[in-house]
């Protein structure tokens, strides 16, 4: 019964979120932002008169769908979390003491990781040997803020779980400020946190094993890292075995309302698939 109830407040968390943002984003291009035609044509005259307007008013929809649906994945992870673990929180200021000689230790290692010093090769990553010397660090105690973009506990068990949540093909900079967070979580005298997690919000390669995107590789081994959490992998340690495709079903069925506004209202066509089988959009 309490794991039936947990799933009813992940899908609707998950309508909710997601209705939230496409009603946002269909306000933005039918009433406050539109794609005008005329604008389109002074500002690029040369595009305007070798592309279909179609094409750009497509690409001024994007726009303005991508950037908010980084923020879906956070509110998701929030959500889906808090239903299953118990407790989550959004941008986590999570403050402690770490001992000098291991601030130190987290900068050599990101230096080394970064390139080569002195003559060495540069650093492969490794999360558990890299976290192991660490921690082996020494000295008086510092105070240190660290801002995690989730934080989630399992109630039953105290457990405190810190996670980075990214996009699917970060850079290198986002990548390595991240491993910088998790390694002062986990030096952090008192042990603020049980883990902390890499994760990557979905897999755009399919398996983990095919995950090729070379930039945050330079900071983690996708191939043995336990701090790593990739696609369903994420989903299911924040919601249980199943998360994730319960996002694609959902999402699934608000897609069929959505798109039939956005073909009716936005783009002012019939699909294919609609024309021919005689059903006009409403």
């Amino acid at each position: 019964m309490i794991e039936d109830n947990n799933n009813a407040k992940v899908i609707a968390g998950i309508r909710h979120v997601i209705a939230e943002m496409m009603d946002s984003v269909l306000n933005k291009v039918l009433v406050t932002d539109p794609f005008i035609p005329e604008q389109h044509h002074a500002k690029k005259p040369l595009y305007a008169a070798l592309v279909p307007d179609e094409i750009f008013k497509g690409s001024h929809f994007e726009r303005r769908f991508v950037t908010p649906f980084g923020k879906v994945w956070e509110r998701l992870a929030n959500i889906v979390a808090e239903a299953h673990l118990g407790k989550s929180e959004l941008g986590a200021n999570i403050n402690g003491l770490i001992r000098e000689g291991r601030l130190q230790r987290i900068q050599e290692i990101l230096n080394a990781e970064d390139h080569a010093t002195d003559g060495f090769r540069k650093r492969k990553p490794n999360w558990e040997a890299d976290l192991a010397y660490v921690l082996e660090g020494e000295g008086g105690l510092i105070p240190v803020a660290v801002v995690a973009d989730l934080l989630a506990e399992n109630v039953a068990t105290g457990e405190k779980y810190a996670f980075e949540l990214k996009a699917p093909l970060p850079n290198s900079d986002q990548t390595k400020v991240s491993k910088e967070k998790m390694l002062k979580l986990m030096a952090m005298e008192g042990n603020p946190v049980t883990a902390a997690y890499y994760a990557l919000v979905y897999n755009p390669y399919g398996r983990r094993e095919d995950y090729s995107w070379s930039f945050p590789r330079k900071w983690f081994d996708f191939a043995k890292d336990n701090s790593l959490l990739i696609g369903d992998e994420l989903w299911d340690f924040l919601g249980g075995i199943g998360t994730y495709e319960r996002f694609v079903t959902e999402i699934n069925k608000l897609g069929k309302h959505y798109k039939e506004i956005i073909y009716h209202d936005y783009l002012h066509i019939i699909p294919v698939d609609v024309a021919q089988s005689g059903e006009l959009l409403k």
